[in-house]
């Protein structure tokens, strides 16, 4: 049956308009409906005709309404905002020309995938012994002056301090990094607990000196900082990057601070921090420092810092395993991208990279999967060659 050519055109621009977070209000409501409506009843999806018949609504409701736009996709629960792309993604499916859908993923085949990261990362002792951690056997793989050093069956490194080891009096440091596909998690001999993205280091003493406690970042990572007390005081816990100091009591953060970013980010979910900035030229600290509270972020680029509320689902997300832009260009998504599926990107038109999207993905997709919820918008195509990543119109 051949479908409705004008009907197909508005309701496919609709739903790019979703998928983009550019729909007014009775738009968003209109598709979200929809939504609700199938995941009443999981199994039956609507056969074509009722496609057509949402096509028709969709232009009968949006024609008494404004302009007025918002952002979307609102961050129901993630996984619940992940099967609304795939859904809207079937839509799309009924109203638009099935061979130009063929045409573009042909480049996406699954012979052509990339298989997403996992648990990868590379130990280095203070002796300079390095060990691959997904090749190491689980449990003990190191002892170091009465610390024992451990791998367990889910991926995460734990350091436990013996009651009759001794305080160092010059520590020692250990280092953790994770490649281009990787991610850990690693548990500090003071009880802190560390998640690393993809492509990101840690460096860290073997055990803490009693009244200090102080890590070195490269990359990305969580923090959990567990609280310590020194006659009766808290002892700070202090992340250094190459940009700034981030010093802490016991609270929960996270901080982005990339070679190839041309910013560092601190987000706070739990608790206080204290940012502070260092100079490029002299490493000491260049302005007053920014206290943080939950819920906001401090951007540093160059000796500059803002502070602003954030949305902190969005900032975890990869930790709990997702893929989450809110109007996001693509430049910033293809790093990501980059990083956790270890390929390289190649822009064909660098006007491609402002292009803004929005949507959410599990990171244990292969790539294809992801590239293809991309490309339902129209405004993007892309092609994998080797671990290689081409971006084209």
């Amino acid at each position: 049956m051949r479908k409705n050519s004008m009907e197909q055109k508005r309701a496919k621009e609709l739903l790019d308009k979703y998928l983009q977070g550019r729909c007014s209000p009775a738009e968003a409501d209109l598709v979200e409906s929809w939504y609700l409506r199938e995941t009443d009843h999981p199994g039956e999806i609507q056969p074509e005709p009722e496609y057509k018949e949402l096509g028709k609504s969709i232009w009968k409701n949006i024609a008494q309404e404004n302009n007025k736009t918002r952002k979307i996709i609102p961050y129901y629960k993630w996984t619940a905002a992940a099967a609304i792309v795939v859904m809207l993604g079937a839509v799309l499916y009924y109203f638009t020309d099935t061979s130009v859908l063929d045409h573009q993923s042909t480049a996406l085949t699954a012979q052509h995938d990339i298989k997403p990261g996992g648990n990868k990362a590379f130990l280095t002792l203070s002796d300079g012994q390095r060990i691959a951690l997904d090749d190491a056997s689980n449990g003990k793989i190191a002892e170091q002056a009465g610390v024992t050093i451990s791998k367990t069956a889910n991926g995460q490194l734990m350091y436990q301090v013996s009651d009759s080891a001794k305080p160092p009096t010059r520590a020692g440091f250990n280092t953790i990094e994770t490649p281009k596909g990787g991610q850990y998690q690693v548990n500090l001999p003071d009880g802190t607990k560390v998640w690393l993205n993809a492509g990101s280091s840690l460096r860290y003493p073997a055990q803490f000196e009693l009244n200090k406690r102080t890590v070195e970042l490269k990359g990305e990572a969580y923090f959990e900082v567990a609280k310590r007390m020194v006659k009766e005081k808290r002892l700070p816990f202090i992340v250094k990057t190459n940009s700034q100091e981030v010093e802490v009591l016991g609270t929960h953060f996270n901080i982005n601070s990339y070679p190839d970013e041309d910013y560092t980010r601190t987000t706070l979910l739990e608790g206080s921090v204290a940012v502070h900035p260092l100079s490029a030229t002299s490493n000491r600290v260049a302005t007053a420092n920014q206290i943080l509270k939950p819920g906001e972020q401090s951007t540093l680029k160059g000796e500059s810092i803002k502070v602003a509320t954030v949305d902190t689902e969005q900032v975890l997300a990869w930790k709990e395993g997702f893929f989450m832009f809110d109007d996001e260009n693509l430049q910033s998504i293809m790093h990501k991208v980059a990083r956790w599926y270890d390929v390289e990107v190649d822009f064909k038109d660098n006007n491609l990279k402002t292009k803004s999207f929005s949507g959410t993905v599990s990171r244990f997709s292969n790539v294809s999967q992801l590239l293809k919820k991309i490309e339902l918008t129209g405004s993007v195509h892309f092609k994998i060659e080797e671990r290689r990543i081409v971006v084209m119109k």
